[in-house]
């Protein structure tokens, strides 16, 4: 909620519901002008905790705090750009609005805007948390007939399936590496596209040799914790594509008022994220409820 407004801000007024978004959308310059890409050159992100003139608005006790990712959603006040809100209906749930900022759309975005996938497409997706899940409803919206969530917890299955999911593969139910399980569900040939949204380094290699011969796309969604990993170059060298994508491709201003409007019309059912429901002074135990294995979501209300 908008507490205070600064000197120039138009368009919000104190009051209004709003979203930060780490991905600004200025719609003048090459980038938001263009179909190709989501990242604003105007606006760009910032990874280094400072606002885009390179200072930091906040502090603690005296000592400067940092804008994450032009955010600082951890905190109850933020200072934030006014490129990185995006004012939506009050009368959105609040639990929807934060589905929605990142994590689920990302994923949404990536199988909707980055692929531009094609009515009876295959489709592999590696991690079924809210990003995967989120791939899996937009590949299903997108017109694919064969949607493969990969997944080494078998909670998730039943989360997959409610969202599209077609089939399911749990890699230590099997001596085989994933790649060859998703060959055996699509003829040998392996799909159209993967989503790999979990950032383990050796997944990504597999999400490559998913794909079929020439024709393979794979949109790297996760985050590794390397910031350089070993990639099959063969793999890619015989036709098949590696792209990355920040926020699943999604224009703040132009797309996720579109996938706002799904969900108001019940288009996607967000309810199914939401495992766990905290206060924020519990914050310190959502590390311990992540590794449970019925955790999709948490929801910290500050």
């Amino acid at each position: 909620v908008v507490e205070s407004i600064g000197e120039g801000v138009t368009g919000l007024r104190e009051g209004d519901l709003v979203i930060p978004t780490y991905v600004a959308e200025c719609r003048t310059c090459e980038n938001c002008m263009s179909e190709k890409t989501n990242l604003c050159l105007k606006y760009p992100t910032s990874y280094n905790g400072l606002m885009l003139d390179g200072s930091s608005r906040m502090t603690i006790g005296g000592q400067t705090a940092y804008h994450a990712l032009s955010c600082s959603t951890w905190c109850q006040y933020m200072v934030i750009n006014l490129n990185f809100l995006l004012k939506i209906d009050p009368k959105t749930p609040l639990p929807n609005a934060t589905f929605l900022s990142c994590g689920f759309s990302t994923g949404y975005g990536a199988a909707w805007k980055e692929p531009m996938l094609q009515n009876a497409s295959s489709v592999a997706v590696f991690g079924l948390g809210p990003v995967g899940l989120g791939a899996i409803k937009g590949a299903k919206s997108q017109g694919a007939i064969k949607v493969i969530g990969i997944d080494k917890n078998p909670m998730k299955e039943a989360k997959g399936r409610a969202f599209g999911m077609t089939d399911f593969i749990n890699p230590e139910q099997s001596d085989k590496p994933i790649a060859e399980l998703v060959k055996d569900l699509t003829g040998g040939m392996g799909v159209d596209y993967s989503l790999e949204s979990t950032g383990v380094p050796p997944l990504i290699n597999q999400a490559i040799q998913s794909t079929k011969l020439g024709t393979g796309k794979i949109i790297q969604i996760g985050v590794a914790e390397e910031a350089n990993v070993n990639i099959n170059f063969l793999e890619l060298l015989f036709g098949r594509t590696l792209k990355g994508s920040i926020f699943g491709g999604l224009k703040p201003k132009t797309d996720l008022p579109i996938i706002f409007e799904k969900c108001k019309n019940r288009e996607i059912q967000l309810d199914e994220l939401k495992s766990h429901e905290i206060k924020l002074e519990d914050a310190n135990k959502v590390s311990e409820l992540l590794k449970q294995p019925d955790c999709v979501k948490i929801l910290i209300n500050i």
